[in-house]
């Protein structure tokens, strides 16, 4: 056995004896809003002692989740709103969802290529046409209009030829104008104590962006395919 192939094998050794401790210690009960709400004035009691400490467990675990394609990315980005407010979860989480991602990347094609093959097949080829056709701005509607699930896209994007320096600052701009919503989304949900909070126009207006960005998101696409194609 080659060093290369000791390398991946420790390297995938550790990501299962990571994923079975997740599930084994049922991990993702944690990863949950009505735990996080629960524990709400808990953690915001943490993070007024040591926010630093705080904000960067917080961008490790986020990391982990992402990187191993856990359950509970979207609730953590709420949870964040609501706790470090909007600028400081935008920045922890657009850095934090878009190395995970990177890393999930990288496995992929280093070191899961073969099972990422037999298990996206289909996929990868609808993908492979699309960066061959598009290059980096197919990843960028991926992100941004998210057609495949986010952990198919980080696994499926390392069979192709992209480079990983651009499917890292892609991503992270791609996934900036939704990280954002949810950010904000979050910390609307944190300030809710009654009923008719939630009718408070503010929160009504950060709700609503929930559902009508996809929709905002298309057309923005469109717009700039129209601009690409007129140039």
């Amino acid at each position: 056995m080659t060093a290369v192939q000791i390398k991946r094998l420790c390297i995938v050794t550790a990501i299962a004896l990571m994923l079975t401790a997740v599930w084994y210690f049922n991990l993702t009960d944690y990863l949950t809003l009505e735990y996080i709400k629960m524990k709400q004035d808990a953690f915001r009691m943490l993070y007024a002692e040591n926010r630093f400490l705080v904000v960067g467990s917080f961008v490790i675990l986020y990391i982990l989740v992402t990187a191993l394609s856990i359950p509970g990315a979207a609730i953590m980005t709420l949870a964040a709103g609501g706790l470090f407010g909007f600028w400081t979860s935008l920045i922890a989480v657009s850095f934090a969802s878009t190395i995970g991602a990177t890393l999930a990347c990288f496995a992929s094609r280093y070191i899961l290529k073969d099972w990422v093959q037999s298990t996206f097949g289909s996929k990868i080829k609808k993908i492979d046409d699309g960066i061959k056709k598009e290059g980096a701005f197919y990843l960028f509607t991926l992100r941004l209009v998210p057609i495949f699930p986010f952990f198919a896209v980080n696994l499926v994007m390392g069979i192709t030829s992209l480079p990983l320096r651009t499917y890292f600052w892609v991503s992270q701009l791609g996934m900036l104008p939704g990280t954002a919503v949810f950010v904000n989304a979050g910390k609307q949900l944190a300030t809710i104590n009654d009923v008719s909070d939630v009718l408070h126009p503010v929160h009504i207006i950060s709700f609503a962006l929930l559902g009508i960005f996809p929709l905002l998101a298309k057309y923005l696409l469109k717009f700039i395919r129209k601009v690409k194609e007129s140039k």
